[in-house]
């Protein structure tokens, strides 16, 4: 295969969940050298957009969005150890923390925006469910965010979000970080009245907001 076709490979092996496509493409990147930047906006990240565009159609499922997003973090970290990048560029993109908030454990609306994010070329580290507020921030601190996402389904635990805000403004930290909010009960008031940065109903509008908020849109 020539790069262009292994780009097409990766991309429709992602698109269509067939792991032993993506896995031979992947060995063909590596055996002709395809830039590491060429095989993952060309063909991974071109791929799962197409999977996030059949979820939203209804085409897909939750379970395939899943999929999809593993069969990608599996196929880049064996890229990005093998194929050369260029060192002066940030090629995934702004950092963004996301979690859920302390007291809540709902997870799918969270890992959907993730996996969305990843599409879009930021870099997520996902710090899972019932997050306190100091785990959010160091967590910020650690891995240099740029954006801090916490979300909350439930109404009791909105003002976890609150006291996140409260508490960077309180540590002279809130101008080091955009921070985000989203959840089931969460509106665009909500983030308004606690001063966040941005909201986004769901996962499109998450992203093209935080796209937006640190000047990338």
């Amino acid at each position: 295969m020539n790069k262009e076709q292994i780009i097409n490979e990766l991309c429709a092996g992602i698109e269509e969940l067939d792991e032993e496509r993506i896995n031979k493409a992947v060995e063909e990147a590596i055996k002709i050298r395809v830039p590491f930047e060429e095989a993952l906006n060309g063909g991974l990240s071109t791929g799962i957009r197409k999977v996030g565009e059949r979820f939203e159609s209804g085409e897909l499922y939750l379970p395939h969005l899943v999929i999809a997003g593993d069969l990608m973090d599996k196929a880049v970290d064996r890229l990005a150890n093998e194929l050369p990048r260029k060192e002066d560029e940030k090629t995934t993109g702004s950092t963004i923390i996301i979690g859920t908030v302390e007291g809540d454990i709902h997870e799918i609306g969270k890992n959907i925006v993730a996996l969305m994010m990843r599409v879009e070329g930021f870099k997520v580290v996902d710090i899972g469910v019932d997050v306190t507020v100091d785990n959010f921030i160091l967590s910020a601190k650690d891995n240099q965010a740029d954006i801090i996402g916490a979300s909350a389904l439930l109404t009791t635990t909105q003002y976890e979000q609150k006291k996140l805000i409260e508490r960077l403004v309180a540590e002279d930290l809130r101008g080091n970080y955009k921070v985000m909010v989203g959840g089931g009960q969460v509106t665009s008031e909500w983030a308004k009245e606690i001063g966040a940065d941005g909201f986004g109903k769901d996962a499109a509008e998450a992203v093209k907001v935080a796209q937006e908020i640190i000047g990338k849109s």
